[in-house]
């Protein structure tokens, strides 16, 4: 189960695309809406081909030094199974599997807090519709 990539929370999309490209180097990547409001874009490292995934919500949602950590997303095979694995080891599901695109995604907390996206892809083809444009 590869972690496939790190998203953030971040408050300007802007400001933040620019530090990471021109302060560090990172390469633009997809953008796109997310289901549930919100924008994300995905910034690629060069030389490691890390993700890292900004992740701007609209409005005034509150905010605190410290919620910078929006998620971890975990590419996996055996969605049920292994969230049925994690709920075993003190995961809490806070939002079931759904089905969008071609993947399967569902939404854990682990055993402190710290939520994790679970991504299981049903087919390479085509990208998921929150993927790849907005």
């Amino acid at each position: 189960m590869p972690l496939e990539y790190t998203g953030i929370r971040v408050r300007d999309l802007a400001r933040s695309i620019r530090f990471y490209t021109e302060g560090l180097g990172m390469r633009l990547g997809p953008t796109g809406r997310m289901a549930a409001g919100g924008t994300w874009q995905e910034l690629r490292d060069p030389v490691s081909e890390t993700v890292l995934e900004l992740n701007f919500y609209p409005g005034d949602p509150p905010y605190r030094e410290g919620d910078e950590l929006d998620h971890l997303g975990f590419r996996v095979e055996g969605l049920d199974r292994v969230i049925a694995r994690l709920v075993e080891l003190g995961g809490r599901v806070r939002i079931p599997p759904f089905r969008e695109g071609n993947d399967r995604l569902a939404f854990l907390s682990d055993p402190d807090g710290v939520w994790v996206e679970l991504i299981e892809r049903e087919s390479e083809e085509l990208p998921p519709t929150s993927r790849f444009g907005a």
